[in-house]
Order: C-alpha cells, then structure tokens, then sequence
C-alpha cells in the first residue's frame, strides 16, 4: 500500500485523539495502584502482556491461517487495552479506575514488547525470504508520538485544567467511537470484495481469541482472590485490545491492509462480548457494589 493522506494523517491522527481521550480521564494515582494494589496490576497485566500473545499465536497456528492474516492476529494480541474497554467496565460495573490504570500501564509497556512480538510473528509466519519487517527503533518511535505523547497532554490538561478536561472527555470520547466507525468502514469498504472469506477464514480466531482471554482474565482474578469487580475489569482488559492500533500498525507503518483485517473484524466483534458483560453484571449495580 503507497503511503497516502489514510496512512499517513488520518488513521495515526484518529490514534492521537482517541489516546488523548484517554490521558484526560487519567491522573499520577492511577499509577500510584501498582504499589497499592499490585496484586490485580500483576494479574491484568500478566493476561495481557504475556498470554495474549501466546494464545494468538497459538490460535493462528491450529486454524492455519493465511501468512497475512496469521500476522494480523499477532499485530492485535501485541496491542495493550483500549479505552473500549475503560466505558465497558464502567458499564458492566467492574472497577473502572482499575480499568483505567491497566490500559495506561500496558499502553507504555507496549511500545517495547510490540516491535518485538510483531517480528517474531512477520518472520514465524512470513518466512524469512520476505521484505516486510518492523524496524524496532522507528515502530517505538512512532507508536509513542501516537500514543504516550498524546497520553501525558491529556494528563497535563486534566493536572493544570481540570474543568477543561471534563469539558473535553465526553466530546473526544464521541470522537473517538466516530473515527473507529469511519476506519473499521474504510477499511471493510476498501476489501469488500474480499471480507466475506476473511470473516469466514478470521472471524472464528478472532471470536477465540476474544471469549478465551476474557475467560482466562476473569477467573483467574477469580483464583487471585480478586472481588468481582475487578474479576470483571480484568476480563475485560484481558479480551479487548486497542484494536485501532492494530489498524494504524498494520497498514500505516507494515503498508499491509490484509494484516489490518483481525483488527478491523475484532473491532465489530468486541462488542458483542462487551454487550453481554453489560447485560450480564451492568443491571444488578448494587449486587456488584457489595462484592468490592
């Protein structure tokens, strides 16, 4: 794919302000929770950072899946939590500061582990006679200007202007769901001829890879000990990723659309799962409340 004014400004631009949305809703004691409660840190974290990929990998292995497609699903499983996941928690009524913290913490740790677990599955599943690599030091480069960076302004907004920030959350959130609309549109429109065989060949790895780590996210907060809303919390970050950045990763920086494919379907798939958390634990708010 040539780089033009999609790869090049609007889908990183969308990433800036979608993350920008996130650091305005943050503040210094969402981190402090890794020395307060490091317990549900190490567990959701762990979920994310170390058996996500691993079961993505595994999961493009035993279905087979196309070269491209295979290299897609690792591109998701590398990406850390989204703010997606931050508003169903909120709905479902898990412990959305909880929620909050880890997307920030997996976001920073990210830009060192996503280089890496994208090469190991470009040269796994491309071979190693192919041109498409992800240069380390550029990709941590990239992926800070369109995510930390824009992490620590919101951040300095909500610090030194908090009214303004609680003036600009809503908006930007809205933005953000519109952007993700327009892109996952974009790009289904861009290969419609083609979609009906990638949901059919990637639309069953995608649904596995969602119910799987969510279910490993929730019980083993579960055997932590963890209260039910952070056993609800961390299934949720466990099981949807940033599905944006996988986007902008794929097609952006890689120039591949087929690997932007997992990513787009994932993110019409995540709120089905979403859905039913919300339906599941979001009506009896006060049951849920009890068990914090």
């Amino acid at each position: 794919m040539e780089q033009n004014f999609l790869t090049t400004f609007l889908l990183p631009g969308s990433l800036f302000i979608i993350m920008l949305g996130l650091g305005l809703s943050l503040q210094l004691d969402d981190f402090r929770r890794i020395i307060k409660f490091p317990k549900a840190i190490f567990i959701g974290i762990t979920n994310q950072m170390v058996l996500l990929p691993l079961i993505g990998f595994g999961i493009a292995k035993i279905l087979n899946l196309e070269p491209e497609l295979a290299v897609g699903i690792m591109i998701l499983a590398a990406c850390p939590g989204g703010v997606t996941s931050n508003l169903i928690s909120h709905l479902s009524n898990g412990d959305t500061a909880l929620s909050v913290s880890l997307t920030a913490i997996s976001s920073i740790v990210s830009i060192i582990t996503i280089p890496l677990i994208i090469n190991l599955g470009l040269a796994h599943f491309m071979g190693e006679g192919q041109e498409i690599h992800l240069p380390v030091i550029k990709t941590i480069a990239q992926i800070m200007v369109i995510t930390i960076i824009p992490i620590f302004l919101g951040m300095m907004v909500r610090s030194k202007r908090p009214a303004i920030a609680s003036s600009m959350e809503k908006p930007v959130k809205v933005a953000s769901a519109i952007f993700l609309f327009v892109i996952i549109f974009g790009i289904a429109w861009t290969e419609r001829e083609k979609m009906p065989g990638y949901f059919e060949q990637v639309g069953i790895a995608i649904a596995l890879l969602n119910i799987i780590t969510m279910l490993i996210g929730f019980y083993s907060a579960k055997i932590g000990k963890l209260k039910l809303p952070q056993s609800i919390t961390i299934a949720l970050e466990s099981g949807l990723q940033n599905g944006t950045l996988g986007i902008v990763i794929a097609i952006s920086i890689l120039l591949n659309a087929q690997m932007s494919i997992p990513s787009a379907i994932y993110g019409l798939f995540m709120f089905i799962t979403g859905g039913f958390m919300i339906w599941r634990y979001g009506r009896n708010k006060k049951g849920n409340a009890s068990q914090t």
